[in-house]
């Protein structure tokens, strides 16, 4: 078997014309995109095993994704100081590399990470979404008020069922441990939520802002949202808010790279089935 060397990525894309993160046949996928560019720059099969931090759905975006991938060490030792550049060129424009970087063979973009942020955009203003930022920016028709949202916010901190949040996979966990929920307004008077956990289910995210949305609007009261987390069944009466909004900005792994294969571990533990 010939030695193959682990290589981080730092990835940024507009979702916008992605259907998601996975390679689906005959759909266009960022991962797809990525394995299409390390095929044709360093020859098929030279970079095997793409795993990412967190799958993105279809039309969400990233400014912050890590992934992983393997390569035929004699490869990346030709290629190490110039691969950035080749896949700049043949990329298309809604997907960059950041960065290729060495990493030790334990690193694991998914399990070894430690938590993943999101941000998500929603302009209350009655014009609607400025145009430049249109792909990245909820237009929300009524007034939004901060203070309503962050009450909402408030009670969904901490580590919970999220089930109502959550579409289900069977044998999988919907525990869930949610470091940071608040929302900001920027200079631009656009309202961003910033969502941090060590790890999200299908559809959290985008629905705990469909959940506050409506306590900011003023249609649900504050403790609505918190209030679903007895629920051990999908709520259906949230809405789940449109992905085009959504951006992963961050994904976090521990100080010591000697910390990534317990990390992994401990994760495995928690989030695959025993029979996967």
């Amino acid at each position: 078997m010939q030695e193959r060397t682990r290589v981080r990525l730092d990835v940024s894309y507009d979702g916008t014309d992605f259907s998601g993160w996975a390679v689906q046949p005959d759909r266009r996928t960022v991962a797809g995109v990525l394995v299409q560019a390390f095929d044709l720059v360093l020859g098929s099969d030279a970079a095997t095993g793409l795993t990412v931090a967190g799958r993105t759905d279809a039309g969400v975006h990233a400014t912050g994704q890590v992934c992983h991938v393997d390569l035929l060490t004699e490869v990346w030792r030709r290629h190490e100081g110039t691969l950035l550049r080749r896949l700049a060129r043949l990329l298309p424009g809604d997907v960059r590399v950041r960065a290729v970087t060495w990493a030790p063979g334990d690193f694991d973009a998914r399990f070894s990470a430690t938590f993943r942020r999101y941000e998500y955009r929603v302009t209350d203003a009655p014009w609607g979404a400025e145009p430049l930022r249109r792909h990245d920016t909820l237009a929300w028709s009524s007034r939004l008020d901060q203070d309503a949202l962050n009450a909402a916010a408030d009670g969904l901190v901490g580590e919970h069922d999220f089930a109502a949040y959550c579409r289900r996979k069977e044998n999988a966990t919907t525990l869930r441990e949610v470091t940071r929920l608040d929302w900001r307004r920027s200079a631009d008077g656009v309202l961003v939520a910033t969502v941090q956990a060590d790890a999200f289910c299908q559809a959290m995210v985008r629905s705990l802002v469909g959940a506050m949305l409506v306590v900011g609007d003023g249609r649900r009261p504050a403790g609505w949202p918190a209030g679903l987390l007895a629920r051990r069944e999908r709520a259906n009466e949230v809405n789940v808010a449109p992905a085009h909004g959504l951006t992963l900005v961050a994904v976090g792994y521990p100080d010591d790279p000697a910390g990534y294969a317990d990390r992994a571990t401990r994760t495995r533990r928690l989030r695959v089935p025993p029979d996967a």
